[in-house]
């Protein structure tokens, strides 16, 4: 009986083994594929997978790169590499000739001094020269700017000539009035700018003044003004407060061949000035104008600063000049700066700006008289040569008329 029984066991087992095998044969066996989709237009092609090998072409012929013309189709934009352009140095200019340049320049001076001159012979010419006559005469000068003390002296001497004189032709007052203005500007003043130096080094000038008196401009015409008289000139550019003052310097100086020694925006004024004047020794220059920064004559401090640029200079040599640039339309206004500059630096000369702008010529006879120094150089407009040695006849010649 045990025996039966498990041969029936055995049975059951061999029938489940071969029924897993059947089993697993079906469930190794490959589906069928699915039918083809249609093929979508749009997509592009699909790009060979890495190991995949390229299929022949079937349309066309394998070409040699020899046959192949590289140049079909759109051609390339030819690379255009463009050279840097050869940089030129700007074209040295040779400025007008300055002897004379005041007589050339004396219609533009007349055209804003008449009011003075022309006022003055109307008056003088009147039949009766009584009281309120000749306090119109010291209103007409006071006006203009001459200043207190010289207007009283001229209205003076004035009336004792006249009371003198008599009878008065036109031609005879006219030549009255110039030799008492004539005397007021003290012809007797040496008005040449001093550029020679006693010592084996370049004369060395430098140029002071307050904002918007057109300090830096001034200095670049002063430096034609000494081309033109056959100097060699260096130019220091000392105003380093001001973003374009040494920008400006270097243009003018360029157009005249001069170079210009500058230092970096906000640096040390004294030391650029010192520099200047070295490089101005080394190279054997005939002059070395130093342009400093417009002081602020309130400003006791930036004051300090221009004496120190000063006293550095002179470590060198002496200055041979120092000029005083004043704006002739702020009038009576600029006898306070230049008192304040006069206790700072020994000023030795005075340049008139825009004195055809003003009506108020009379501030020449004031400045000098106010720092007992002379006028020597006058600015009669923007142009690069309106920079003129200031000359006493030809002044007085253009207040008064023909």
């Amino acid at each position: 009986m045990e025996t039966v029984i498990l041969a029936v066991v055995i049975a059951v087992v061999v029938i489940g083994a071969l029924g897993g095998l059947v089993i697993g044969s079906r469930r190794r066996k490959q589906l069928p594929p699915p039918p083809p989709a249609a093929p979508d237009i749009t997509a592009p092609p699909a790009e060979p997978h890495v190991g995949d090998e390229a299929e022949a072409p079937h349309d066309e012929e394998r070409r040699t790169i020899e046959e192949v013309d590289l140049l079909e189709g759109p051609a390339a934009a030819p690379v255009v590499v463009e050279e840097p352009l050869p940089t030129e140095a700007p074209a040295v200019e040779i400025p007008e000739p300055t002897a004379g340049r005041l007589v050339r320049l004396r219609a533009r001076l007349s055209r804003s001094q008449n009011a003075l001159g022309k006022g003055l012979l109307t008056l003088l010419s009147r039949e009766h020269l009584d009281e309120e006559t000749w306090e119109e005469i010291e209103d007409t000068l006071l006006t203009a700017d001459v200043g207190v003390q010289p207007t009283q002296e001229l209205v003076e001497r004035l009336r004792e000539r006249v009371k003198v004189l008599g009878t008065r032709t036109p031609d005879e007052l006219r030549g009255l009035l110039r030799e008492e203005l004539l005397q007021l500007l003290v012809p007797e003043f040496d008005r040449a700018v001093k550029t020679d130096s006693n010592l084996d080094t370049p004369g060395i000038v430098m140029v002071v003044g307050v904002n918007g008196t057109g300090k830096t401009t001034t200095t670049g015409k002063l430096a034609r003004v000494l081309v033109a008289d056959g100097k060699s000139v260096v130019l220091g550019a000392a105003d380093t407060f001001r973003a374009a003052a040494a920008d400006q310097l270097q243009t003018w100086g360029e157009r005249v061949g001069a170079r210009t020694v500058r230092g970096p925006e906000g640096g040390d004024p004294a030391s650029i000035a010192f520099d200047a004047v070295k490089e101005g020794i080394e190279e054997g220059a005939d002059v070395v104008l130093i342009d400093t920064a417009g002081r602020l004559h309130t400003k006791t401090g930036l004051m300090d600063e221009l004496g120190k640029v000063k006293r550095v200079v002179e470590k060198h040599a002496p200055l041979d000049e120092v000029l005083l640039v004043l704006d002739a339309t702020t009038g009576q206004n600029g006898l306070v700066q230049a008192r304040v500059f006069a206790e700072v630096v020994d000023i030795t000369g005075i340049v008139l700006t825009k004195l055809d702008g003003t009506a108020k010529g009379g501030i020449v006879i004031a400045v000098q008289r106010e720092l007992g120094v002379p006028v020597k150089l006058v600015g009669l407009g923007e142009g690069a040569d309106d920079l003129a040695p200031f000359e006493p006849e030809a002044f007085v010649d253009a207040l008064i008329g023909e």
